[in-house]
Formats: C-alpha cells, structure tokens, sequence
C-alpha cells in the first residue's frame, strides 16, 4: 500500500506503447482521490461543479507522481495546440507539445480520446483532447505539425474513451468526417435502436487521421469510460461526473 494521501498504481494506467527509454505517460482513473458523490474520487477537473478544495488535494496527488506540476490546459474541443513549456496560466487550446525534460504535458478526458505522442528519438512528446469535434477539425494534424518531426518516427497512443457501441452521434458529426474523407464512412454503424443516428468509433476514426498523416505506429484504443463505471469518469453516462487526465512527458 501507498503512504496515505497518495495515488496507488492500481489507481493508474501506464501505457503499453514501444515508447523509447526516457518517455514516461499515465492515465488517471476515478480511483485515489478525495471528491465524494458523483465525482467519487480522483476528479481533476476545476469547472466539473466539485468542492475546489478536493481538486486541489487531488491534483496535488497527481503532481507527486510527476517531475514538475502537470500543464493544464482550458479545453474547449477546438485544435489549437500550444507549448507546454510555456504554459503559465492554463490557454484555451485542447493540445500541447514539449521538447523541454519534465515538462508534463496534460489533457483532461471524461469520454473524448486522449492521444499520446513521442518521437522515436524521445526528444519531443505530445498530448491531444480528441472529441469529434476536435478529431474533425485536425487537433492531430496541428499537432504533429507543432511537434516538428517526420510523422514516420512518431509514435502514438490512444487511451480510454467512449466506445464504439456507446457513442451515438446525428448526422452531422458523420458529414463532419465524410466531408473530410468519405472513406471515413467505415467508421460509423447505424444506430439499430435510433433510426437517423449513427454509432461512432472515435478509437478507428482517430487511427485513419494518424494514418493519412503519415503515423503507422498506432497502439492502444478500446477501453470504454461508458462501460467501466467502476474504473472511468464519463460525461455521455452521468453528465455530472468528474474528469481524468492523460500525461506524457520526457524524464531527461
């Protein structure tokens, strides 16, 4: 057992990824944490409607785990990517990118798709929100542009988030994607309960912006928040829940 007022690493989910010696990720659970009721207990987030003096003791729990406090960002399921090394206040942008040892970069999730990015050299990693909307409009694409490095030696993850079979979106998130690439209809089922509407696979959707971008190392993707209510925060099943952070860093 951990000391008290500590996260356990039962509580964590460390990325299976061929990352090179030097890159360091984890993903937060609801697990280790003080928040009580529907943000029962490792909530992260600040705008989630949870006692602030809880998100603090929680975040001092996760920045016990890390080489320097983790890099907030104020999410708003956009594309801006911004560096996490110059971070002071948290900017509105849904990612970062660092070349910077101990810098923590950090994205909050409850449903959307955290992905994680290092280059092969370890030299310079990244942190991506990907809700549709975000996937839609190229938080990946600008990101891998803002890391600077061939997409052939990036390498990627794709941690926890709504699934396939829980995620049903109208027709506009599917024209979103197909106005893009109409290949991209794969990715989308009909809803066999909602005439009209569609099942969406964030996790496949995300693997072909990789792919077209040029990123062929592709791993994680599959864990549900909506189906683990036990392990996972989310917002399409509760609506007042708490939030999770995905962490990517080098550690020299």
């Amino acid at each position: 057992m951990n000391p008290p007022g500590t996260i356990e690493a039962a509580d964590l989910i460390v990325p299976d990824w061929p990352a090179p010696a030097g890159v360091r990720a984890l993903v937060t659970t609801r697990r280790g944490g003080v928040s009580t009721g529907p943000h029962d207990a490792l909530n992260l987030g600040t705008r989630a409607g949870d006692d602030p003096a809880a998100v603090v003791e929680n975040r001092r729990r996760l920045d016990a785990l890390l080489p320097g406090p983790a890099r907030w960002l104020q999410q708003v399921h956009g594309n801006r990517v911004v560096a996490a090394h110059s971070i002071d206040a948290p900017p509105e942008a849904d990612a970062s990118w660092t070349d910077q040892a101990g810098v923590v970069c950090t994205v909050m999730i409850a449903d959307c798709m955290p992905v994680l990015l290092c280059s092969d050299d370890g030299l310079r990693v990244a942190a991506v929100h990907c809700g549709w909307r975000g996937l839609a409009s190229g938080a990946l694409e600008n990101t891998l542009a803002a890391i600077g490095t061939d997409p052939r030696r990036v390498i990627a993850w794709l941690g926890p988030a709504i699934g396939p079979t829980a995620f049903e979106v109208g027709p506009d998130v599917r024209d979103a994607f197909l106005a893009f690439d109409g290949s991209d209809a794969i990715a989308f089922v009909p809803a066999p309960s909602s005439p009209g509407k569609w099942h969406a696979d964030l996790f496949a959707l995300g693997r072909r912006r990789l792919a077209r971008a040029g990123v062929d190392r592709v791993h994680g993707g599959g864990l549900c928040t909506v189906s683990d209510p036990g392990r996972f925060f989310s917002y399409r099943r509760d609506r007042v829940t708490g939030r999770m952070a995905a962490l990517v860093w080098r550690a020299r």
